[in-house]
């Protein structure tokens, strides 16, 4: 036990608290048990750590634990927060419970019921697995999900500006203002150039300290490598064979961009039934490493199968792939910026339907309203352009959505 108040105490004192992420105030941290899900390397672990130093310092009152501390192949979680209870303890923050051998979801229940004065803060980044747990811990479980960097956040934490984040509504609405007011705000520097090295290269907070391209991209990979061989087979009763025909699976994405979803010719790359590439791609998504998209208009056909995939963001697009077709970059920035708040499908006409309600056309600056005009509620997105007009906005706006 005096190891892991060590290791506590050590991480907590050599953090960071000059930034943090767009979720750290939307948090309830008072509430008695809170989950924040959210891929590998967004930042979960360090805004445990700053809260921690924030709120209390190296009081014994709170204790960081990795649940993939070798303490727990002897104890549970029930006997640290007894200790940790009786010797003065309230908070407890515990990171990447999926790794827990144990059966977590049933010991923060008892935790919950059987100490009303002591609170518990857990993250993970096997999302089917903390999805699945949401069932037996709703009634008393506060969930929070964690994206990767926005171009908002990123200009932040570059320390280029700090610019309130921006609604869709308002960005639909009145996106001429709000996209000089910014330019206004980043003085002398470029946007469109800012955006272009945010882009593929900003998604994970870790990138300020990664130097080199190469070793950035290593490390997404890595990170990617560490979801399938470790945190889908923590939430699934996954072979080897199934890990191996996953990674192949992202390989042949990677070879054929734009990807075009064939799943009768995918079965037979991969050597998998049909059923088995439709539940690849569900395990994929939730482990944050491609976006599966179903059809927003609700064909029964489409509940299974989705109609469109992407990479999870632009990072691991430019990680895994030499071929990265712009358009399909375009895509994947636009989608990864939306999901944070709102609900994205693939519509029967143009590229995705936002909310069972917005329609929107994805293409350079010299994109035309050919596919969706007459519709309501569509606008073209734009690349390379730093302002729009009328119906036509300029795509590095959706980075300031969260």
């Amino acid at each position: 036990m005096e190891n892991l108040i060590r290791i506590s105490h050590r991480l907590v004192s050599q953090i960071d608290t000059t930034l943090h992420r767009y979720l750290y105030d939307q948090i309830s941290w008072d509430a008695k048990l809170v989950m924040i899900k959210g891929a590998r390397g967004v930042g979960k672990t360090t805004m445990l750590l700053q809260r921690i130093k924030e709120q209390f310092g190296l009081s014994e009152k709170a204790l960081y634990v990795s649940c993939d501390n070798m303490w727990f192949t002897d104890n549970s979680l029930l006997s640290l927060v007894e200790w940790h209870e009786s010797h003065g303890g309230t908070h407890l923050f515990l990171d990447e419970i999926h790794l827990y051998e144990g059966n977590w979801q049933r010991e923060l229940k008892n935790i919950y019921d059987s100490y009303p004065n002591y609170h518990v803060v857990f993250t993970g980044s096997s999302i089917i697995h903390l999805d699945a747990a949401l069932a037996d811990l709703s009634r008393r479980c506060l969930p929070y999900r964690l994206y990767g960097l926005s171009f908002r956040e990123w200009l932040k934490f570059m320390g280029i500006a700090d610019i309130d984040r921006v609604s869709l509504e308002n960005i639909l609405c009145a996106h001429t203002k709000i996209a000089w007011d910014i330019m206004g705000e980043l003085g002398d520097r470029k946007v469109l150039s800012l955006f272009e090295q945010y882009l593929g290269k900003g998604y994970y907070p870790y990138f300020k300290a990664v130097s080199e391209e190469g070793s950035y991209y290593g490390r997404v990979e890595r990170s990617v490598d560490t979801t399938i061989m470790r945190d889908l087979p923590a939430a699934e009763s996954l072979e080897y064979e199934t890990l191996y025909k996953l990674r192949k699976l992202l390989y042949v994405m990677s070879t054929e961009v734009p990807f075009s979803l064939n799943v009768q010719s995918l079965s037979l790359k991969i050597q998998v039934s049909r059923n088995t590439i439709i539940r690849m791609f569900e395990l994929l998504d939730k482990g944050a490493v491609l976006r599966s998209l179903h059809s927003g208009w609700r064909s029964p056909k489409s509940v299974a199968k989705p109609e469109k995939i992407l990479f999870d963001n632009t990072d691991i697009m430019a990680a895994l792939s030499s071929l990265n077709e712009i358009g399909t970059v375009r895509e994947t920035f636009v989608a990864s910026m939306l999901v944070a708040d709102h609900k994205v499908n693939e519509p029967q006409v143009g590229d995705l339907f936002v909310d069972e309600k917005y329609l929107f056309e994805i293409g350079g600056k010299n994109k035309q309203y050919k596919q969706i005009a007459g519709l309501p509620d569509s606008y073209v997105i734009a690349d390379d352009t730093e302002t729009g007009f009328g119906n036509k906005i300029p795509m590095w706006l959706f980075g300031f959505l969260y």
